[in-house]
């Protein structure tokens, strides 16, 4: 920040709402193209939107939580803000780019700031074929799905199927398996950031596959390609001694 100019962002949660008109009340509100910070108020969801939507603007983001779940959110408090603005520590995240074919032929592109998923649609368990820069890993997974994490995300869907937590500054991609049944509670493998994943589902019709890159699904999967993406950044605000390395730390302790 330079000038200390403010943008809030509020998810329509109650909460976020009343708490945008304190803060707005307090310090204005700045249009984007002229502010220099974005303060989002919401949960983790809500903080994930933000970043999608807002980073070709380049502008750091600080959240506060007026949500449900806050991992990648400050504490809420209307005081003091732009000294808290000032007295933060930045978080640079690069998130992984998806390109999923469907079965009808049509191409999705997507960025995964937490992670890339695919779960099955229906009651069959899913098949899946993995290579990783082009040479056959894996030639059958049977599992409820699979998943490609960032250090970034891989506290949330990623840890929640016994995926490692990654430090943030690992150049590492955790790939994890969701209720693997073939080969059995084969759990995954650590990869390069500059790995490139490919998922190629067997028996599409039989066994169909949809895949998430954060929030946005694509259903009727056939392949899946997944890659990190250096040249996007995503700049995330956090109080001092509250950073992101110190809670992926503090998380594996709880």
């Amino acid at each position: 920040m330079t000038n200390g100019k403010i943008a809030f962002r509020a998810s329509p949660a109650p909460a976020a709402q009343e708490a945008i008109g304190r803060l707005t009340a307090l310090y204005g509100q700045t249009p984007l193209d002229s502010a220099d910070v974005i303060v989002a108020l919401g949960g983790d969801g809500f903080m994930l939107q933000t970043l999608h939507d807002e980073y070709c603007r380049d502008l750091p983001v600080y959240g506060m939580n007026c949500g449900t779940v806050g991992f990648l959110m400050n504490t809420f408090s209307p005081d003091a803000l732009p000294e808290r603005l000032v007295a933060a520590e930045e978080a640079v995240l690069n998130p992984l780019a998806m390109r999923a074919v469907s079965t009808d032929g049509s191409v999705t592109e997507a960025l995964a700031i937490n992670e890339v998923s695919l779960l099955r649609m229906g009651p069959q368990a899913a098949k899946l074929r993995i290579l990783v820069d082009g040479k056959e890993r894996m030639s059958e997974l049977v599992c409820d799905g699979c998943l490609l994490s960032t250090p970034a995300g891989s506290t949330a869907y990623n840890y929640s199927a016994h995926g490692p937590i990654l430090p943030i500054g690992a150049d590492v991609l955790a790939l994890t398996a969701v209720a693997a049944f073939r080969p059995r509670r084969w759990r995954g493998a650590l990869l390069p950031k500059s790995a490139v994943v490919r998922f190629e589902v067997i028996d599409p019709a039989k066994r169909p596959v949809r895949a998430d890159a954060d929030t946005r699904p694509v259903t009727n999967v056939l392949s899946v390609e997944i890659r990190s993406q250096p040249d996007i950044r995503h700049r995330i605000l956090f109080d001092p001694g509250h950073g992101l390395e110190e809670r992926l730390i503090v998380e594996q302790f709880v």
